[in-house]
């Protein structure tokens, strides 16, 4: 089952980096061009928020289910931020990653209650490129590659 959750969350994870590049750029270049903010613009952003919050979903349920957690109970929070690898799977990632899908949520969610169109590319382009850069910070990519 570990190996399962596993595979999709790091594969979903390829979807989460391609849709939210694509939210943050739309709203940069779309701010930039001073364009009108249209449904195809909302769709973009609110697919970023879904992915994210799904993605989120599968990592908790990895996080329970890794053999990683157990090293809690084995060594204790001392000898988890001794570990290096172990403080990026159990403490680095997940907290990096919350706070990158918090900002994605309160973009998404500031940039509805604005009225003009380059307030609300601005909005998202501000939050979304947050939460890209902490996703970039955090992604462990010895185990992409």
């Amino acid at each position: 089952m570990y190996t399962a959750i596993q595979h999709l969350h790091s594969y979903w994870a390829y979807l989460v980096l391609l849709i939210v590049v694509l939210a943050t750029f739309n709203a940069i270049i779309k701010s930039a061009g001073k364009k009108p903010f249209v449904a195809h613009d909302f769709r973009i952003s609110l697919f970023a928020l879904i992915v994210m919050h799904l993605q989120l979903l599968i990592g908790l349920v990895l996080y329970f289910v890794s053999p990683y957690f157990s090293a809690f109970s084995e060594v204790g929070m001392g000898g988890v931020m001794k570990d290096e690898t172990l403080r990026l799977y159990l403490v680095e990632h997940p907290t990096t990653m919350i706070l990158a899908i918090v900002f994605i949520t309160m973009g998404y969610s500031k940039h509805k209650k604005k009225l003009s169109s380059s307030k609300k590319f601005k909005t998202i382009s501000i939050f979304y490129a947050i939460a890209l850069i902490l996703l970039l910070s955090r992604i462990p990519w010895q185990a992409w590659f």
